[in-house]
């Protein structure tokens, strides 16, 4: 599990669409603290520290620690609204999180070795990561904040599939326990002639 980041929040006492408007005129961003069998929290956030810190994996896909009023609450992050042209955040939900409670998490796969890997020293095979994050189901405790996955020994004509991930302790994929139709493939590689031939046939066979 990654280390727990820490961020400072003010209770929001005033709501409606004005009071929100004065809110990010002042600087601040609105935003909701729910579930974990307690009443919602109508919380505000300084907007630095919020631009600040969702520009890091860790603020999508870790536990963080919400200091309200010196009291932590152990949330994940469920909902963020930006501004359609301006970088401005505009609300934020968080989920408290129950110690004994399985969350549905999406984290960021990370891939290591292809360079080094028998398919990344070769001139005439493509790579294709065909997936960027995975679904997971897992307690607290165990929460990853990414999941790697290792192409040291990649070569061409290899496929990986959710199935071939290696998940930390706890740690499963839901989606394989629908069956082999949704065990989809994360990196595929191809020899480059094979790989064009498939790109000119797309058309044909639409």
């Amino acid at each position: 599990m990654a280390k727990s980041q820490e961020i400072k929040v003010a209770r929001r006492d005033v709501q409606g669409k004005g009071a929100s408007r004065r809110l990010r005129h002042a600087g601040a961003v609105p935003g909701i603290v729910y579930g974990g069998g307690r009443e919602p929290a109508q919380v505000q956030f300084n907007h630095n520290e919020i631009w600040l810190a969702q520009q890091n994996e860790w603020f999508y896909s870790s536990i963080i620690d919400l200091n309200l009023d010196g009291t932590v609450h152990k949330v994940l992050l469920r909902d963020i609204q930006r501004h359609p042209y301006k970088q401005l955040i505009m609300h934020l939900d968080f989920q408290r999180v129950s110690a004994n409670e399985v969350l549905n998490v999406v984290v960021p796969l990370h891939f290591i070795n292809e360079e080094t890997s028998p398919a990344g020293k070769t001139a005439d095979v493509l790579v294709t990561r065909e997936l960027k994050e995975v679904s997971i189901s897992c307690l607290p405790k165990d929460l990853p904040q990414s999941i790697e996955v290792d192409l040291g020994e990649l070569t061409a004509g290899d496929i990986i599939y959710l199935s071939d991930l290696k998940l930390p302790a706890g740690v499963e994929i839901p989606a394989l326990k629908l069956g082999k139709d949704h065990d989809d493939a994360v990196v595929i590689a191809k020899v480059a002639d094979a790989a064009e031939e498939d790109a000119d046939e797309a058309p044909a066979a639409e």
